[in-house]
């Protein structure tokens, strides 16, 4: 019997612009790659499919015991300290039996900073 997975949603902004999604796919490309049994999504705030609570309705389809959604955002404003918080406490009453964690922003991990001032200086 093989143990039930972990889900990753990688969660951006969104936009009307369908190439804008191009970036987030590959992350979820490259995570798929690394780790075939990891189920992957990808989720937007607004103006993209597919929204949140629907990608984690996917991933409990799945099978996967935990969550863990990535805000892909370099900035930390309302949409990343309140928005997002509030979706997150929605989908813990709905899910009560998944274990959910939210990262924090990519915005704040230092590998990341560190990544963009590597680039820059090349």
């Amino acid at each position: 019997m093989s143990t039930p997975g972990i889900g990753i949603v990688l969660f951006a902004h969104g936009s009307r612009d369908p190439l804008w999604r191009k970036p987030m796919e590959s992350v979820a490309e490259r995570i798929q790659t690394r780790s075939p049994q990891t189920q992957v999504r990808c989720a937007y705030l607004e103006l993209t499919t597919p929204d949140l609570p629907t990608a984690v309705a996917e991933l409990v389809a799945t099978g996967v015991s935990s969550i863990s959604v990535l805000p892909l955002f370099l900035g930390v404003g309302k949409h990343a300290r309140e928005d997002l918080p509030q979706l997150m406490g929605d989908l813990v009453q709905r899910y009560p039996n998944i274990t959910f964690s939210l990262q924090p922003a990519v915005g704040e991990d230092s590998r990341l900073l560190d990544l963009m001032a590597d680039i820059a200086l090349s």
